[in-house]
């Protein structure tokens, strides 16, 4: 098979296995949902209220057949991309929740993985560039620490010194509540105040963000370091880059114009699906800082038992997922055919 029908082969199959994942995460997501203990109708009239109220109420949210009758019509309605009601925001459509709170999570996604890249490829090189030294100890250090180190904590922490004490920077909010927020298509503030030229905003806005995609973005690096240390390593040691050696290339250029490049393929892989995660995932620093993102409105859904939010917004969050793998796989498939199937 020639190289480009194996890749044609290789990027149809991916695609025709994603509605597949699909509708096995969608399905999880409709089991546990129901799995777990209490009653959203409890959660949205009170357990006193009367029994002839609570039916009609399970009859309007669609709770009142068996399960596979409800399992039908949720995806019934997920097949006409209808993600439901919203239970407690006064039957707000679950897509236009998820319009207003997803443009912060992906501005605190988007700079926390540059900050990610920057510290993690940068200590990962200085790591990997002088090995058995105290400089690649501490690379190895980075790496356990801050893949380790729970997200909250850290948070905590960074918000104690650099806010409370220090008051360097701001809490609980995306943008000050005295002055107007950009205005612009995307609801990314940085990206509409540019757009609109008014670096007042831009400012502002990245004076919000920085603390808390510091802390997103450091954890993160963290396996970013360890990815491109121990692939820098090997092949700081193969035989093309000796032979460079050899002819007099300075350490440096070997390094940077040789060394990475070949290193830095697998962190494709990661980049891709650690953004998506870091979309999906980023309740607890969502969480910790009162950011109005998309994370944290899940986490109040789950709280509050919001069943069309709580599967709306996971689908939401896997299809990027499943779109996200996609794309790195053929991504990958075109750079190194070694890996096509």
């Amino acid at each position: 098979m020639s190289r480009s029908k194996a890749l044609q082969y290789y990027i149809v199959t991916r695609i025709l296995l994603a509605p597949l994942m699909l509708w096995t995460i969608t399905s999880l997501v409709f089991l546990l949902l129901r799995a777990t203990p209490g009653d959203p109708v409890d959660a949205i009239l009170g357990p006193k209220a009367p029994q002839a109220v609570k039916e009609a109420m399970r009859e309007q949210l669609g709770l009142a057949g068996p399960l596979w009758q409800q399992y039908l019509n949720y995806m019934g309605n997920l097949l006409r991309f209808d993600l439901g009601t919203s239970l407690t925001s006064r039957g707000q459509k679950v897509w236009d929740i998820i319009q207003s709170y997803f443009p912060a999570t992906v501005e605190l996604a988007i700079f926390s993985m540059a900050i990610a890249l920057v510290v993690g490829i940068g200590v990962g090189m200085i790591s990997a560039s002088r090995p058995n030294t105290p400089l690649d100890a501490g690379g190895r250090l980075f790496g356990i620490i801050t893949y380790s180190v729970p997200a909250f904590w850290v948070g905590m922490l960074l918000q104690l010194i650099f806010a409370v004490q220090l008051g360097w920077f701001p809490l609980g909010t995306r943008f000050p509540l005295t002055v107007p927020v950009p205005a612009g298509p995307t609801g990314i503030y940085t990206i509409d105040s540019l757009l609109s030229g008014n670096l007042i905003q831009f400012f502002t806005a990245l004076h919000y963000l920085t603390l808390p995609c510091l802390t997103l973005g450091i954890l993160i690096s963290g396996i970013f370091e360890r990815i491109v240390r121990v692939n820098l390593k090997q092949t700081l040691r193969s035989d093309y880059v000796e032979a460079a050696r050899a002819r007099g290339i300075p350490e440096f250029r070997i390094l940077v114009a040789h060394a990475l490049k070949n290193a830095l393929i697998p962190v494709i892989t990661v980049l891709g699906l650690t953004l998506a995660s870091l979309l999906g995932g980023a309740i607890l620093t969502e969480v910790t800082f009162s950011w109005p993102g998309l994370a944290n409105r899940l986490y109040e859904a789950i709280s509050l038992r919001d069943y069309p939010t709580v599967q709306g917004v996971v689908v939401f969050f896997a299809g990027i997922v499943v779109i996200a793998s996609i794309v790195i796989d053929i991504l990958n498939a075109y750079i190194d055919p070694r890996i096509r199937y």
